[in-house]
């Protein structure tokens, strides 16, 4: 399978997700608890990756799973890093406006590309940082509004610690990508295992979670598992599914391609998301969205283009052979 059908699956399934939870709501509201939605997906997850393995370990008996605790015990990380930055993105939001916040969100795909260089050792040519930078332009400037809007006036006026905590949330989700595809890639077990082993601590971290929000709101709402489907639709098991399914794609791409391709699919997968809910929910688009798109198509052509695409060179032709060699005497 190529990197690149993957990762155009990957930006398709992505630019789907806010469309389809958005058509999960009625009049504007959530019938089911919304909390529920990534831990059935991790559960998904961890059934998908759980029936391959099975399958792979029954066809081949060659099938590499290193169960040493050494192992095993990095793989709780990732979900603890994404914990932490699921803090600091709500403690962002008191201090910053959501439109604010979104613009600074594309902080992590130039924090990505460092960490990329800085722990992966991968060496990105002056051309391609140019591109991650140019790609960082784009997405941020489909997301500005026209100065004309009210809230332009409010716009990068917050407090010091909101954008501290911004640059805090855009390390720390360079961080888990990054060191993500480190554990997919650090030896040659089979991906289905690395995932079971992924996700099956995303599932605990997600039932802790479950847990501790029933403690905080004093078991108003009952026990987690005794609502967990409760209020679902059509459209909400598609929302899971494609959490699901973005998820092993993502892992798949770290494994086999890196996480640079990753941001740009879901990067690319923001602006399709714009443009198809300008049929779907009448969003009227503005210059600053084509200005993005193009940008970041630019973008796309410098990092991936070879670079002799990139550079016209001049060709160096040959001095004709009736030319003399003129030698002048400098008195």
């Amino acid at each position: 399978m190529q990197w690149y059908f993957v990762a155009a699956l990957l930006t398709v399934l992505t630019s789907s997700q806010g469309i389809l939870t958005t058509l999960s709501q009625s009049n504007g509201r959530y019938l089911y608890d919304y909390a529920t939605v990534p831990f059935l997906a991790e559960a998904f997850k961890l059934l998908v990756s759980g029936l391959l393995l099975w399958r792979e370990c029954k066809v081949s008996s060659s099938t590499r799973m290193t169960t040493d605790w050494k192992s095993v015990r990095l793989y709780p990380i990732p979900s603890i890093i994404y914990l932490i930055h699921n803090n600091v993105q709500f403690a962002t939001l008191t201090y910053v406006d959501p439109s604010t916040y979104q613009i600074m969100g594309n902080l992590k795909i130039v924090t990505t590309g460092i960490l990329f260089r800085v722990f992966l050792k991968r060496k990105l040519s002056n051309l391609q940082w140019m591109a991650i930078v140019l790609l960082a332009v784009g997405t941020t400037t489909s997301q500005v509004k026209g100065c004309g809007e009210a809230s332009c006036e409010s716009k990068f006026a917050a407090p010091i610690q909101g954008y501290m905590l911004g640059v805090l949330s855009a390390c720390l989700s360079a961080l888990a990508g990054v060191y993500t595809e480190f554990l997919l890639k650090k030896n040659n077990d089979s991906l289905c295992w690395q995932n079971v082993q992924l996700y099956t601590f995303g599932v605990l971290f997600n039932m802790a979670r479950l847990s501790l929000d029933d403690f905080s709101g004093g078991f108003e709402k009952g026990l987690w598992w005794q609502r967990v489907f409760g209020g679902y639709s059509i459209t909400t098991w598609l929302v899971v599914l494609n959490l699901g399914s973005t998820g092993l794609l993502v892992s798949w791409l770290m494994k086999y391609a890196d996480i640079i391709v990753k941001v740009y699919s879901t990067s690319m997968a923001m602006l399709l998301t714009m443009v198809l809910s300008v049929y779907l929910f009448n969003f009227k688009p503005t210059l600053q969205l084509f200005l993005g798109i193009i940008i970041c198509m630019m973008s796309l052509h410098m990092y991936f283009a070879p670079p002799s695409m990139l550079v016209d060179l001049p060709s160096m032709k040959p001095a004709p052979e009736s030319l003399k060699e003129v030698s002048v005497e400098r008195r």
